[in-house]
């Protein structure tokens, strides 16, 4: 692979990894790269539209894909059983985070759920995914409040734990009044693997897409998506 392929994973369901995926192909368009952003399963349906077409409306970015579509929103293996239909398998994925590879500068690999969620029919994970593609790294999205330090220190160990690379810990949605609480957990996530990129602000995936591309950069540190 000739491009650099970052995982971005979530220390559960719901906690901004979307969001954050956004604004790392943001700042990198920012910075004139080519971007390729890819959901091995999108499970469950907003009005007809999942992850990937929230990243296009934000960011600008078309080069966007979806390994399969499922429209329940639940865990892949149970709504790819409710659907009737097969998971694509590990080697499916890993073709196609090659074939983008090749194609652009960076490519972001969006999980579902949490780290360990299974995403084919034999139970392989983001992880499992992670592991396999040599020089990759993950970013960890996390939230602010109360449970964090524990949630955010457990993912980085599974990654750690299987020699997968942590780039490092993203805030998917950061208060405009944090409480005391969050502001010291934001201190101590900068102590968990190789500590805290950065910030997204709550409510940053309603901006207007003009203003989302103008802030993504100030949002995220450039490193963990442009590091070798």
């Amino acid at each position: 692979m000739t491009a650099h392929v970052r995982f971005v994973t979530g220390t559960d369901t719901e906690v901004g990894k979307t969001v954050t995926t956004a604004a790392l192909a943001a700042a990198l368009v920012a910075d004139g790269r080519s971007v390729a952003v890819y959901k091995p399963v999108q499970s469950g349906l907003e009005d007809g539209a999942g992850d990937m077409d929230t990243i296009t409306r934000l960011t600008g970015v078309t080069s966007v894909h979806e390994g399969i579509r499922l429209p329940d929103p639940m865990a892949p293996r149970a709504s790819a059983a409710r659907a009737g239909v097969p998971l694509p398998p590990v080697t499916t994925h890993l073709a196609t985070i090659a074939a983008l590879a090749e194609r652009h500068d960076h490519v972001l690999v969006e999980g579902a759920g949490g780290l360990l969620v299974e995403l084919t029919d034999d139970g392989a994970t983001l992880a499992d995914l992670a592991a396999a593609v040599e020089g990759s790294a993950t970013v960890v999205v996390c939230r602010s409040g109360l449970g964090t330090l524990n949630h955010t220190a457990l993912t980085v160990e599974a990654l750690q734990r299987r020699g997968v690379a942590v780039a490092g810990v993203v805030i998917g949605s950061w208060p405009e009044r944090p409480s005391e609480i969050e502001s010291d957990n934001r201190r101590c996530l900068g102590a968990i693997g190789p500590g805290l990129l950065g910030a997204v602000p709550a409510g940053a995936g309603r901006s207007a897409p003009a203003v989302f591309r103008e802030r993504a950069p100030t949002w995220v540190a450039r490193s963990p998506v442009t590091a070798a």
